[in-house]
């Protein structure tokens, strides 16, 4: 039956799905979220039908929730991915993923081999330059990122 949806990846009780994540990426965010190490159950999936991305990942932690810290990690790879926050079985809230307005503060590295922030324990901060393209200009050396040679700090 065409019309049949199927669910590919099982649902959880409470927890958060992040969905929509470009599947070339779906790696990085797990490992960025630190989601390698975690104890609760998760469950992703890659590669999975998509009509806005053509493939896409998913990811579905139980009883783990993220904080905007998080959220900014995963904008710094992708801004297609969606995350619902899920209480008994039902999305309780959505929340938008996207490049801070003003700031990036401790999660990524400046690429900068001199700044002081990769000789000294100084958390980074960087002003968001251009989030369409992701420039970001490092507050202490002035020296501008881009997304292709960005780091991000675990």
């Amino acid at each position: 039956m065409e019309n049949e949806k199927k669910l590919l990846v099982s649902a959880i009780r409470n927890g958060t799905v992040i969905d929509h994540i470009p599947a070339k990426d779906l790696f990085k965010v797990i490992s960025i979220l630190g989601l390698d190490t975690i104890d609760v159950p998760m469950t992703f999936g890659t590669n999975l039908e998509s009509q806005k991305l053509g493939k896409k990942g998913v990811i579905k932690i139980s009883d783990k929730y993220f904080e905007d810290n998080d959220l900014n990690k995963i904008a710094l790879i992708t801004t297609e991915a969606r995350l619902n926050v899920i209480k008994d079985f039902k999305v309780s809230e959505k929340r938008e993923i996207k490049v801070p307005d003003k700031y990036v503060v401790g999660i990524a590295k400046c690429v900068n081999p001199k700044c002081v922030t990769n000789h000294e324990n100084i958390q980074t901060k960087f002003t968001v330059f251009d989030a369409e393209n992701l420039s970001l200009k490092c507050e202490y050396c002035e020296k501008i990122t881009d997304k292709k040679h960005l780091k991000i700090i675990k």
